[in-house]
C-alpha cells in the first residue's frame, strides 16, 4: 500500500529537505505541501492524505488547530506533529486535537520516514517521554471529567494494557510484561478502544489520565 503523505510547514527549506527524503522511498507518495495552517485543511480535504506531517508554529491557522479541523473535516488522515520544543503544552493540546504522534525536527531522516509509516498503519508514536510531557500538562490543567466509560466496563486484561499503554510502553514491551504475544496485546486494545469509543492509544492515554485510571504519580 502507498502511503500518501501531506507536508505542512512555513519553512520552504524544511519542505525541501522533507521532499529529498521522502521521494525515494517506493511506499511513500508526496501528494502536497502547505505552507499554513489554512492551506493544510484545504489540502487535506482535497487530497485525502493517509498522514499529515504538521508543524506546530505556522502563520493564520497553526499545527494544533488545523489538527483540530483535519481531525474534524478529514477523519481519514493521520497527523504526526513536528516540533522543535517538544512543549509541554504542545505535547497535550496535538494530541487532545487528534495527532498521532510527535517528531522533533531535529530527528534523523530515517526517523522521520519510521514515524509516517507507524501512524499510516494506525499505530501512535507515544514513547515514554511524550506520555510524561502529556501527562504533566493534564496535571496542570482542569479537573477530569466524568468518563463516558466507567473503568470497571474494562476487562482486567484490557485495564492492564491500557495502563501499560499510558506509561509509553510499545505493544512488545507489554507483551513482554504481560507474558502474552502481541497479537493478543492488540486484542485487548482494540477491544478497549471499541469499548471506549476512541480512534487509537492517543485516545487510550488521554483517556486513561482524565478518568483517574492511571494517575500521574504512577
Amino acid at each position: 500500500m502507498t502511503i500518501r503523505v501531506l507536508l505542512a510547514d512555513d519553512e520552504a527549506l524544511i519542505r525541501a529537505g522533507f521532499e529529498l527524503v521522502l521521494r525515494p522511498e517506493p511506499d511513500i507518495e508526496l501528494v502536497g505541501e502547505a505552507a499554513d495552517g489554512a492551506a493544510a485543511v484545504e489540502a487535506a480535504r482535497r487530497l485525502a492524505p493517509d498522514v499529515v506531517v504538521m508543524d506546530v508554529r505556522m502563520p493564520r491557522v497553526d499545527g494544533l488547530e488545523a489538527t483540530r479541523r483535519i481531525s474534524a473535516e478529514a477523519p481519514g488522515a493521520r497527523i504526526l506533529i513536528l516540533t522543535t520544543f517538544g512543549e509541554d503544552r504542545d505535547v497535550y493540546a496535538a494530541l487532545h486535537a487528534g495527532a498521532s504522534g510527535f517528531l522533533l525536527k531535529d530527528s534523523t531522516p530515517e526517523d522521520l520516514v519510521h514515524a509516517i509509516r507507524v501512524v499510516a498503519r494506525g499505530d501512535a508514536l507515544l514513547g515514554p517521554a511524550t506520555t510524561r510531557r502529556m501527562v504533566e500538562a493534564f496535571v496542570r490543567g482542569p479537573a477530569p471529567q466524568p468518563p463516558a466509560v466507567a473503568p470497571a466496563r474494562l476487562a482486567a486484561r484490557e485495564r492492564e494494557v491500557i495502563e501499560l499503554v499510558a506509561a509509553g510502553r510499545t505493544n512488545a514491551e507489554i507483551a513482554a510484561t504481560l507474558e502474552v504475544s502481541e497479537s493478543t496485546v492488540k486484542t485487548h486494545l482494540a477491544r478497549a478502544q471499541r469499548k471506549l469509543g476512541v480512534r487509537d492509544r492517543v485516545g487510550v492515554v488521554i483517556w486513561a489520565y482524565e478518568t483517574g485510571l492511571v494517575s500521574a504519580a504512577s
